[in-house]
C-alpha cells in the first residue's frame, strides 16, 4: 500500500485526520497486508487484510508476543498510532507493505500482582433484532469470523461428547463478581455454581468464554475449583483473541464493539456443534450480536457480599436448561423468555 504520509514534513509525527483516514478507506480495497512487529529485539510477522481494524491488529500483535492490547505501545515513522481510534480499517492507516510497528509492552507474567486488575466491560447497549441481523449477515463480519475460526486454537480440556448440546458461559458478572473484594474467591463465586455445572453437564459439554486473557480464565476456574472438578468436566477454555470487532448499523449511536462469534466453534467441532444445538449465557447482549437466536442475558452478579443470599439465578437456569435439553432445535426458542418457560413448565409438571 502506497504511504500517503509526507515525506518533506521535518516537524516529526503528526495525527491522522479523521476525514483523510475515512477518505483512504473509501478508495482503497480490503487487501491483504503484511506488517512486522519489532519487539525485544525479536520480529514477528502479522497477516492482516484492509477491513481489519487496529484493534484487530494489537490482538493479532497479543496472540504472537503475549502482550495484551491494553498494554502495547505502537510505534510507526510519521504516524501517531496513539491518536488513531482502534476501530479505524487498517486499509486507511498509511502502512508500507512490510513496514516495520515497533511496540512498547509488558506481558502478563512481568506484572507485580496486584498491579493488574481485570479489564471493566463497557456498559452494554441494546439492539433491535433488525439491527442485530443486520450485523451478523455483513459480508465483512463474515469473513472477520471466518479469518478468526482458522487463526484461534481453542484450549480443548476434554473431548467433546457426541450427542451432548454445548453450553458457552461467560465468566465476569455471569458466574463470578469480579470486582467486589474478599479475601477468598469462593466469596464472590454465584452461589449453585457447582450444582448448576453438575446439572448443566449431564446434558451438556460445557466452555467458558471470557473476554480477559487466557491467564485470567484459567485462574478463575482454578480457584473457584471447576477446573478438576469431580461431578462435571469442562470442554474447552477461550479468551478475548476468540473475539471479533463490529459495529452497531444504528445511525444516533454508532459503536465499535468485540463480540464473542460462536461460529468460531461451530467452524472447529462441526461434526458436535451448530447453531441447532449451542446456547450461551452472558450478561452483556452485545456479546452473541452474531448469533442472537444462541443466546441467553443472564441477570449479572454484583455485589456478591449483599446480594449471594438472595441470588437463585442458577438454579432457575438450571431447570430452563434441562427443560429444553432435549429438543432438536435451540435456536427457533426465544430465550429472552426463558423465565415464563420455566414457570410453563412447572405449571404442566403440576398439573401431570
Amino acid at each position: 500500500m502506497a504511504d500517503t504520509a509526507s515525506s518533506s514534513s521535518a516537524a516529526g509525527p503528526s495525527p491522522v485526520d479523521a476525514a483523510s483516514l475515512a477518505a483512504v478507506a473509501e478508495a482503497a480495497p480490503p487487501e491483504e497486508m503484511t506488517l512486522v512487529v519489532k519487539w525485544r529485539g525479536q520480529e514477528q510477522t502479522v497477516r492482516m487484510v484492509g477491513d481489519d481494524t487496529l484493534g484487530e491488529l494489537k490482538l493479532r500483535i497479543c496472540e504472537v508476543t503475549g502482550v495484551l492490547p491494553k498494554r502495547q505501545t505502537l510505534l510507526y515513522p510519521k504516524l501517531i498510532l496513539k491518536d488513531i481510534d482502534d476501530s479505524t480499517l487498517l486499509s486507511s492507516i498509511p502502512f508500507k507493505p512490510n513496514g516495520k510497528i515497533s511496540m512498547i509492552g509488558t506481558i502478563e507474567e512481568e506484572i507485580f500482582v496486584g498491579q493488574e486488575d481485570d479489564p471493566e466491560l463497557l456498559d452494554d447497549f441494546d439492539f433491535e433484532q433488525n439491527e442485530a441481523t443486520a450485523i451478523k449477515d455483513k459480508d465483512v463480519y463474515k469473513q472477520k469470523l471466518k479469518r478468526r475460526a482458522s487463526q484461534y486454537k481453542i484450549k480443548l480440556l476434554n473431548p467433546c461428547r457426541k450427542g451432548k448440546k454445548l453450553l458457552v458461559l461467560d465468566i465476569d458478572y455471569t458466574l463470578f463478581d469480579h470486582k467486589s473484594t474478599a479475601e477468598n474467591p469462593m466469596e464472590l463465586m454465584r452461589p449453585y455454581l457447582h450444582q448448576f455445572l453438575t446439572a448443566a453437564y449431564s446434558k451438556y459439554d460445557i466452555m467458558i468464554w471470557s473476554a480477559t486473557s487466557m491467564k485470567w480464565v484459567e485462574l478463575k476456574m482454578e480457584q473457584l475449583g471447576v477446573l478438576g472438578n469431580p461431578d462435571y468436566k469442562i470442554t474447552a477454555l477461550m479468551d478475548h483473541l476468540a473475539m471479533i470487532t463490529v459495529q452497531s448499523e444504528n445511525q444516533s449511536r454508532k459503536k465499535t464493539f468485540d463480540c464473542k462469534p460462536l461460529g468460531v466453534i461451530w467452524a472447529q467441532f462441526p461434526e458436535y456443534y451448530n447453531e441447532k444445538n449451542t446456547i450461551m449465557f452472558d450478561d452483556l447482549r452485545r456479546n452473541f450480536v452474531m448469533n442472537p437466536q444462541n443466546g441467553l442475558v443472564i441477570k449479572p452478579f454484583r455485589k456478591a457480599h449483599s446480594n449471594r443470599h438472595d441470588d437463585h439465578e442458577l438454579v432457575k437456569l438450571t431447570h430452563y436448561l434441562l427443560s429444553i435439553g432435549d429438543l432438536e432445535d435451540l435456536s427457533k426458542l426465544d430465550h429472552g423468555k426463558w423465565e415464563s418457560f420455566v414457570d410453563e413448565s412447572a405449571k404442566r409438571r403440576k398439573r401431570s
